[in-house]
């Protein structure tokens, strides 16, 4: 007799098991959900994906909340043509571009960035400060107002 999906657990160490004999089933044993995956898109459905997907939910939260596995969300939000989200998943930053003293200008900050004599040494390079050498950022670390002379001068 082949259990029904109701009578199998899984074991991360063991794989699928008979929850009444503990039979053993092996680890590539398909386990199916208590849910039926295979529901189709109704119009109710369908409306209700809609509706949790402008909420902004995720499509594994959708797909729990329906009855249906995240790529099955995923492939009907496609086919729906629903508006694409951005990724979760966090894009590496991309290295700074490399502005070297020939290619340094006028309007650009001239705030040295790593240690001369290195491959990675540049200049900051973002837009000027209007009469200064540095950008915004750059001019706030250069220009420090001295605390001592504000002292001496009210003394």
């Amino acid at each position: 007799m082949v259990p029904r999906y109701c009578d199998l657990y899984f074991d991360h160490n063991k794989g699928a098991s008979n929850a009444k004999g503990g039979q053993n089933l092996g680890r590539t044993a398909v386990l199916l959900r208590e849910k039926n995956m295979s529901e189709e898109w109704t119009p109710t459905r369908i409306s209700i994906l809609i509706a949790l997907w402008n909420e902004g939910l995720t499509t594994s939260v959708i797909g729990q909340r329906l009855g249906v596995t995240k790529n099955a969300v995923v492939g009907k939000v496609h086919r729906l043509g629903l508006p694409k989200r951005g990724s979760p998943i966090r894009q590496k930053p991309r290295p700074a571009q490399v502005i070297s003293l020939e290619a340094l200008r006028p309007s650009m900050c001239s705030w040295p960035e790593g240690e001369p004599g290195k491959e990675d040494f540049r200049f900051c390079g973002d837009p000027v400060t209007p009469d200064k050498p540095y950008c915004p950022h750059h001019c706030e670390r250069a220009y420090v107002k001295n605390i001592k002379d504000k002292r001496t001068a009210a003394a």
